[in-house]
């Protein structure tokens, strides 16, 4: 049976490297491990897992966390998490993917059963989480929401300047009667995408007027229902910011259901820049906020806490990017 000192005698490299090149790990040289990993395949090397937990006292299980999986979290924002963070991770490890609602303590939550967990991170109520997982001294990574924890890598976008640009556009083209759609009540996200909203018309001098804001929760079904409230008001407004491509997609559906059309008749944008986004009729104007991005990044960062290549205690900010398409047009005087 080939072991990892036969291949490490063949590449003429410590059996330490060998063990680091066929763990992925960021710290070796890419023509090192791709000569070690070719080794491996030509001596049909395979590692045994169980004995490797055993004597490293490792599981190789990397948590992807959520605040909620059933509620709040949108398929494609789901799926675009579960994507980035899979991409990174190598074969060897197994991706355990749960939400935060789902424990009623978190005493299985241990070192034992984790090597490193990410936590897509919605509200603050997942705070107590953050602490447990540091006091159980397991590799974490915080994904979309800014924690205060020094100790915790985070790396997040930043929502209100986002929303800013896009209620910014919208104000551009000669909307003065500009209205949100709000996101789950209790997210962070939520609050930081009203915050853009406001500041938007606070800085072009346009009232915030409650009657236009509206609540959602994340889904299609509430955006659709939240446009309909909109679309009944006796001065209904002439454009909407929905707090994710989801709401927006609803919304539009609501405007035609009216025997309206956008943005003929009233202009929408959203925020994520989902898949689907380009492809909606018309295609959606949005902020790119790059989930798959972030969770790469967050992947890689675990991957360098876990073998101890790198630092706990930083912040990284992904840039959002305004997407202009075809859901927007200036307002008829």
């Amino acid at each position: 049976m080939v072991t990892i000192k036969d291949i490490a005698k063949l590449a003429n490299v410590s059996h330490t490297t060998v063990s680091r090149a066929l763990n992925n790990s960021v710290s070796i040289k890419e023509d090192t491990r791709k000569k070690i990993l070719d080794l491996a395949a030509q001596l049909n090397y395979t590692p045994n897992y169980s004995a490797k937990s055993l004597v490293l006292k490792k599981s190789y299980t990397i948590g992807l966390f959520f605040t909620s999986i059933s509620t709040g979290t949108s398929p494609s924002f789901f799926a675009e998490t579960v994507k980035g963070v899979n991409s990174v991770i190598g074969e060897e490890f197994n991706l355990f993917v749960r939400g935060i609602d789902d424990y009623k303590d978190y005493a299985s939550i241990t070192k034992l059963r984790f090597d490193g967990i990410i936590l897509m991170s919605q509200s603050e109520v997942d705070n107590t989480f953050v602490y447990h997982v540091l006091q159980q001294k397991i590799p974490l990574v915080v994904l979309n929401r800014q924690v205060e924890e020094q100790k915790a890598i985070n790396i997040l976008s930043n929502d209100r300047e986002g929303s800013f640009q896009a209620v910014e556009h919208l104000i551009q083209n000669g909307h003065t009667k500009v209205a949100i759609i709000k996101g789950m009540k209790g997210f962070k996200s939520t609050v930081e995408r009203k915050e853009g909203y406001m500041e938007a018309l606070i800085r072009h001098q346009l009232p915030v007027e409650r009657h236009y804001i509206e609540c959602g929760s994340y889904d299609m079904p509430s955006g659709y229902a939240a446009m309909e409230r909109l679309l009944v008001q006796e001065d209904p407004p002439t454009a909407v910011f929905c707090s994710n491509d989801d709401m927006a997609i609803g919304a539009m559906n609501a405007v035609f259901a009216h025997g309206l059309k956008v943005p003929d008749d009233i202009s929408i944008a959203g925020f994520d820049d989902i898949g689907f986004s380009q492809y909606t009729t018309p295609s959606l104007t949005t902020v790119k906020r790059p989930i798959e991005k972030i969770s790469v990044q967050g992947a890689k960062k675990l991957l360098g806490l876990m073998e101890g290549s790198i630092e706990t205690g930083e912040r990284i900010f992904v840039n959002t990017e305004l997407m202009i398409r075809n859901s927007v047009s200036k307002q008829k005087k």
